[in-house]
């Protein structure tokens, strides 16, 4: 029989790129992160992609979770936890740092490892410390897999809100006023620490801002609005960074704007605005998740400043060398000067998000950003770049 006769074997499709969702972290935005990863996991294309979703709970431990997104939500205010969707609450995920194997394994005790198969990309969906900052990023680095957003360095910028500002500065960004207050000036002398923060509101005024230097989602911060809230706000900033940042109020809009990598560069989108939050003193952590206050979506500004501000934005994300997404806070002054407050390299990701909400309104649906963003990190190298 002539091999033209040969029965042929039916051709193998190509694998599907295999996605490893990564959320839930060490921090205390642990909660916020699940709710994010859900939204992920609902929106992937699951013709397009394997999904594998891995839990970190609140102890660092990787796990195995439920791929069930409406389990991962906000439920009559109650905050969703790596634990409670957890497979197993023994054992772990482990990933190779061998970069020529992207396998992941499962460890349990008393059984023999089990492997899950290669992951092509990470969508980190982490927020805050051990997840945001750089040190997921190492990992993924050491480990060759290619993941969604900022690589070590300017996540750890975008993640420490004082370097973050060293940075802007040293691109001609404008910056509000700022003091650091460092984890030995209020152990060594609080004393000293507490008249460097009197000074510098002697000469910006009251009330002031007392804020965790490598926090997020509003968490650990403190309107002051005289010297007798002081000690308690710093003593609350501290439970979440003992490193802590002080800001004057700055009297004026707040404005974001969200920048997104395309194939021939970032691009922002269309700005929105925080309007005043009447039941809440400031834009806080309650105020953005649990009584959901909505942003206005485009700001109403004119061209010109609509024009500058997503200038500023990318500007803010090339200075930073981020990659891959990015939401850029500002505030629009009484005076109509633009100052930048910061930005988050891991935003709100939620379909209600400000961040998801500006692209919906610039032209691109949620489910298209997370395939865009998966994209960009499937194209883009580990290493240096």
């Amino acid at each position: 029989m002539s091999s033209e006769n040969l029965p042929q074997s039916p051709a193998q499709e190509p694998r599907k790129p295999r996605v490893a969702v990564v959320f839930g972290g060490r921090s205390s935005e642990h909660s916020i992160s699940v709710v994010t990863a859900g939204a992920v996991l609902r929106a992937i294309d699951r013709e397009k992609y394997d999904v594998l979703p891995i839990g970190i709970t609140t102890d660092g431990r990787w796990v195995l979770t439920a791929d069930e997104p409406d389990r991962m939500a906000i439920a009559d205010r109650a905050l969703p936890s790596v634990e409670s969707l957890a497979e197993s609450t023994e054992g772990g995920v482990v990933l190779s740092v061998d970069p020529g194997n992207r396998e992941v394994v499962l460890s349990e005790p008393g059984s023999v490892p089990k492997a899950l198969g290669e992951v092509d990309v990470v969508f980190p969906m982490l927020h805050g410390p051990y997840g945001e900052d750089g040190t997921l990023q190492g990992l993924l680095e050491l480990s060759g897999v290619p993941y969604v957003g900022s690589g070590v360095l300017a996540s750890a910028v975008g993640q420490d809100k004082e370097y973050m500002k060293r940075v802007f500065i040293s691109f001609g960004l404008p910056v509000g006023p700022y003091e650091v207050i460092r984890p030995r000036d209020w152990e060594n002398d609080p004393s000293a620490a507490r008249k460097k923060i009197v000074d510098f509101a002697g000469e910006h005024g009251w009330p002031l801002f007392v804020k965790p230097a490598r926090g997020g989602s509003s968490m650990g911060i403190t309107k002051v609005d005289d010297l007798s809230g002081l000690d308690e706000a710093i003593e609350e900033a501290r439970r979440h960074d003992p490193k802590i940042l002080v800001e004057s109020l700055l009297r004026g809009r707040e404005i974001e704007c969200g920048v997104l990598e395309f194939e021939d560069g970032p691009r922002a989108s269309v700005p929105a605005e925080i309007p005043p939050v009447t039941s809440h003193d400031f834009y806080d952590f309650e105020a953005k998740y649990i009584d959901s206050a909505a942003g206005l979506v485009p700001a109403p500004m004119t061209e010109e400043q609509t024009a500058e501000v997503r200038k500023l934005a990318v500007d803010a994300f090339d200075a930073a060398s981020c990659e891959g997404l990015v939401r850029a806070d500002f505030f629009l002054l009484d005076s109509g000067e633009f100052v930048i407050n910061e930005i988050n390299t891991m935003p709100g990701f939620t379909p209600i998000s400000m961040y998801p909400r500006m692209w919906q309104e610039t032209g691109v649906s949620y489910p298209e950003l997370v395939d865009r963003l998966i994209q960009a990190a499937l194209r883009r190298p580990t290493g240096l770049r």
